[in-house]
């Protein structure tokens, strides 16, 4: 199942059937009824993506507890998906309101954005939409990296470095993989950029223009169901058996790409040292974001790559204390 054999081509199976009568149908409803009244077929998603998270998580921590920086950062993601993610807005439904996920931000939930969605909520909530996307979340990628958000808080990183670990080896580091991501992933970034445009543009003109507001709402929709629902969530959980956990992270999320920017000219690198460096490519090999994190090591060069999200697999399995995740106070390499 770890190594694309008939195993993991069935467990893919099984993953997009789920995917599929989730989204297309309403058969989960039932079952999720018996919850509460109010409860439906995303709740019961909800809870599936939550004990994935915990029990992945636990088994993650168990393997991996001589390292206090994984333990440390996978109970971070645990308390975040079920607190934030899961049980605050459970909460919030059961008192009449309307759920608010507050780990995460524009561009990666993009109608958070959205007048009509983000206006709907009290005032507060808007402010710490905005102000979380457009300076908290910046500031901190370039302070600390990228890292805080994709390894720390994302639940999609979450699921990916819990449930999903046994699979990150597969994750493609081939340099037309690498020139193949810096495509896709700034591409949908461009595509989240312009839906937003539209969508805020479209609301400061009102009903006058009922043509512009037609065409903003297909690019809204369309959106929201190509790259929200079929990309992140069908196909990048899918293909955990067959390509890595990270094919949404890194080929995809325009949260990541805004980021891995910022992290770009920030202060977060992977510091090597080539002395010490004996090529047993175990670095490059656990590294889900596809990164030939040898090659820099046997140059002494440090890792400063907009895809890298901190997750410091790399030193960890590293069986010579090449690497080191640093802050510095230098520019770009």
């Amino acid at each position: 199942m770890r190594n694309r054999g008939w195993p993991a081509y069935l467990l893919a199976l099984v993953l997009l059937g789920f995917y599929v009568a989730l989204y297309f149908s309403n058969v989960f409803d039932p079952l999720a009824k018996r919850l509460w009244a109010g409860a439906d077929k995303w709740t019961l998603y909800g809870i599936l993506y939550t004990v994935a998270i915990l029990v992945g998580g636990s088994v993650y921590i168990a393997r991996n507890r001589r390292s206090t920086y994984q333990v440390r950062r996978t109970l971070v993601i645990m308390g975040v998906q079920l607190a934030l993610a899961f049980l605050l807005p459970i909460w919030m439904r059961l008192l009449g309101g309307k759920s608010f996920y507050f780990s995460y931000l524009w561009p990666l939930k993009i109608d958070y954005f959205y007048p009509s969605t983000i206006f709907s909520y009290p005032l507060a909530f808007a402010l710490y939409s905005f102000l979380g996307s457009l300076l908290g979340a910046p500031l901190l990628a370039f302070f600390l990296g990228k890292r805080w958000y994709c390894s720390w808080v994302c639940g999609c990183g979450g699921l990916a470095n819990t449930a999903g670990d046994p699979f990150r080896h597969l994750s493609s580091k081939t340099r037309w993989s690498w020139r193949f991501e810096a495509i896709t992933i700034h591409t949908v970034l461009a595509l989240a950029l312009i839906s937003t445009a539209l969508v805020l543009i479209n609301w400061g003109m009102g009903p006058k223009h009922p043509t512009f507001a037609r065409v903003a709402f297909q690019v809204q929709q369309g959106y929201g169901f190509w790259i929200g629902a079929m990309y992140s969530g069908l196909i990048g959980v899918t293909v955990y058996p067959l390509l890595g956990t990270r094919v949404w992270c890194r080929f995809g999320c325009p949260m990541a790409a805004l980021l891995g920017l910022v992290q770009k000219f920030g202060r977060f690198q992977i510091s090597s040292q080539a002395e010490l460096c004996i090529a047993c490519g175990n670095c490059s090999k656990y590294c889900e974001m596809g990164i030939d994190v040898r090659s820099y090591a046997m140059r002494g060069e440090a890792v400063k790559r907009a895809s890298c999200v901190g997750c410091g697999v790399c030193a960890h399995v590293c069986p010579r204390g090449v690497l080191r995740l640093e802050l510095v106070k230098t520019k770009a390499i």
